[in-house]
């Protein structure tokens, strides 16, 4: 459903490539499924001075995302450190009412 959500949006600006949404919105979607707390929110915005595209996950865990140190024998924990390498940001914010909003910036 995030993958359809972000690519619809980039469909309505006329923004042709969505492989690294796609993969960015999986990433953190997964992470908040698998490590957060329902509820999952998906938010696709432009960024108002620079109309760089920002996706945005929110969920109701506390913990925070981080890259994890290389592992060769590890069979998960890669995904943050690959998107990392593909977008221009990335991080993580606390929500007043709990929880947190891992974002990150596109190319």
């Amino acid at each position: 459903m995030a993958r359809r959500f972000l690519a619809a949006r980039f469909a309505e600006w006329g923004i042709g490539d969505d492989y690294v949404g796609r993969l960015v919105v999986c990433e953190l979607v997964t992470n908040a499924y698998r490590h957060g707390k329902p509820p999952i929110v998906v938010r696709v915005l432009r960024g108002e001075r620079d109309g760089l595209v920002v996706v945005e996950v929110w969920d109701g865990g506390e913990g925070r995302p981080a890259i994890q140190p290389d592992d060769c024998a590890a069979t998960s924990g890669r995904g943050l450190a690959l998107m990392a390498e593909l977008v221009r940001a990335w991080g993580v914010r606390p929500l007043n009412e709990g929880g947190k909003v891992t974002w990150a910036e596109l190319r």
